[in-house]
């Protein structure tokens, strides 16, 4: 299964190095990534595969979200699927 996560607040150093360690750690891999940073604002979308990842994506899900709250940013992952019907134009 693929999913996308995105990560938004405050850009400060360390930010993808904690979102990509937490997710190797979980076997979860990631395929593409793209961020920016404007105005001191970051902004990542990743599109990860779960294939290999043996928690449940609800799980993984919570522990980024819950990650996101220590760190003061917004960290949420969706199923591709879903994300593309919501963006679908």
């Amino acid at each position: 299964m693929r999913a996308i996560v995105t990560v938004v607040g405050k850009d400060r150093v360390g930010i993808i190095a904690d979102v990509c360690t937490r997710l190797s750690g979980w076997n979860v891999n990631v395929l593409d990534i793209n961020q920016t940073v404007m105005q001191g604002n970051f902004a990542m979308t990743m599109l990860v595969d779960l294939e290999k990842c043996e928690m449940p994506f609800r799980e993984v899900s919570e522990q980024l979200r819950l990650r996101g709250e220590e760190m003061k940013l917004s960290i949420r992952m969706q199923r591709e699927d879903i994300f593309e019907a919501m963006h679908r134009v």
